[in-house]
This record gives structure tokens, sequence and C-alpha cells, in this order.
């Protein structure tokens, strides 16, 4: 046997090995939240989101500048940053995880995939274990993209609503997350 032949088999597997081996970024993923009560619709949007994610091992992250939440209006954008979430003090939520899919399913496969994520979400200096249904869809080009939508209490993360504005703002929290990866 010479070493071409020894070699050879080893080169078939290579691209299998580093396509196994693949993360995937953005910087540009999206988070928004919904707020509704009887008195007030409330909707902000962040487009400047970064996330990676390693398929090899499910472990998921992604980190939001606070400020970089976008509102209809100037004044709810204001009071949001300084007195709520405080941004100056707690200038980014955070999460870190692991994508859970179903027992077999292949996420490199074109498709879309339902998976459960379950990690520790930092928001407003208050870490919180949290497990949210999502769905990774994966196109025929290797694209991968991610969507959540599940519930946020603001209390739960220390955040203080005044009376005088309990009204128009909800318990509970609508919140979207909407990633785009590329391969590193």
């Amino acid at each position: 046997m010479n070493i071409r032949s020894a070699l050879f088999p080893g080169t078939l597997l290579l691209p299998t090995l580093l396509a196994a081996q693949t993360n995937y970024a953005t910087r540009t993923g999206e988070i928004s939240f919904f707020s509704s009560t009887p008195m007030e619709d409330i909707t902000a949007v962040n487009r400047q989101v970064a996330s990676v994610f390693a398929p090899a091992t499910g472990a998921i992250e992604f980190s939001a500048l606070i400020k970089a939440f976008a509102f209809e209006k100037a004044m709810m954008q204001e009071h949001f940053n300084e007195n709520y979430m405080e941004s100056n003090t707690f200038p980014k939520a955070i999460f870190k995880g692991k994508v859970h899919a179903a027992q077999g399913d292949d996420l490199a496969k074109a498709g879309e995939h339902a998976v459960t994520v379950a990690g520790d979400l930092t928001i407003h200096g208050i870490t919180k274990q949290v497990t949210v249904q999502g769905v990774f869809s994966t196109s025929a080009d290797g694209t991968l993209k991610a969507r959540s939508e599940f519930q946020v209490k603001p209390e739960d993360y220390g955040i203080k609503v005044p009376g005088v504005v309990r009204n128009k703002i909800a318990e509970i929290i609508s919140v979207k997350v909407q990633l785009a990866y590329k391969p590193l």
C-alpha cells in the first residue's frame, strides 16, 4: 500500500468532518417585543443582535444591546432605557444555552426543525433559566435561520414599573427572536 492509497479515504472524509465543525454567526439578528394593554400597545425592535451557534455541540449564545431597541415614540424609548431597563447600568441582554432537536433529527438536513432551547437568560442583571420552543430552518444551500417566540415577565428580572403607568405596560411581554446565520 502506497501513501497515496492510504491517504485517499481520509481525503473523502475531510469535507464531511469540516462541515460537521462549521459554526454559524450573525450580527444582524432581530429581537422584538410587544406589550399590549387596554390602555396602550408598545412595540420595540432591535436589529443589531449578535449570535453564535455551534451545531456540533448545540451551544448557542446571543447578546443584545438594550439601547438598540427602537420604539415608535422617542419618549417611550427614553423611559425604557432610563426608568425601566437602566441601560447605562445593565447595557445588554444575554442568552447562553443549548439547542436540542428532536431525537434523530439532523439540523444539517434541509427543512424546518422543531427545537427546544434551554439556558440562562440575563436581563437587567438578573439571570433565570428558561426553556423555549423554536424552529431552525436549513436550506439546501446550507443557510441556517432560527426563530422563537416566548414570554417574559418584567418583574422576574427586577424591572420595576411605577404604579402611575402600570396599566400601560403588560405584566407579560411577548418576545420574538429571528436569526439568519452565516457560516464562520
